[in-house]
């Protein structure tokens, strides 16, 4: 499998486990996350990101998206 289908694969799964984590679904959590550059973070450390557990993830996610105005 190739390097940017991995990034596709776990990109997905995180947006699914993060609108899991708050009861919101899919579409609201993508756009949660583009609009807070959370997608933009998991592209960028997706090396070091994808050896943590969803868990650790969605609360990176959370917090990089509080730092840059989100409200969740």
């Amino acid at each position: 499998m190739s390097y940017q289908r991995r990034l596709i694969n776990y990109t997905v799964a995180c947006v699914n486990e993060f609108a899991e984590a708050f009861n919101m679904n899919v579409k609201e959590a993508y756009r949660y996350l583009r609009d807070f550059k959370g997608i933009e973070f998991l592209k960028d450390f997706y090396e070091e990101e994808h050896l943590l557990s969803f868990n650790n993830v969605v609360e990176d996610l959370q917090a990089l998206c509080r730092r840059n105005g989100g409200t969740i």
